[in-house]
């Protein structure tokens, strides 16, 4: 897992980790889920990609756009 660089001291994200089909998030309560291309389309998981690495916005964008499109809760 990558740790998310957290930009703005206030995310809920903890670390990520970019997988072939999508991207695992890592949460600061230390929930882990997947979200793949299949479960939330390949544009969104794109953009959490893009935001991911960034370090900045990806909790508020998976709270407005994604919420429960995961694929799977792997802790």
């Amino acid at each position: 897992m990558n740790y998310y660089r957290n930009l703005s001291s206030k995310s809920g994200i903890r670390a990520y980790q970019c997988i072939s089909d999508g991207l695992i998030v890592q949460f600061s309560d230390s929930s882990i889920y997947e979200y793949t291309y299949l479960s939330a389309g390949v544009e969104l998981i794109n953009k959490m990609k893009i935001l991911a690495k960034q370090g900045s916005g990806l909790n508020g964008f998976i709270n407005r756009k994604v919420r429960k499109l995961y694929s799977r809760r792997l802790k």
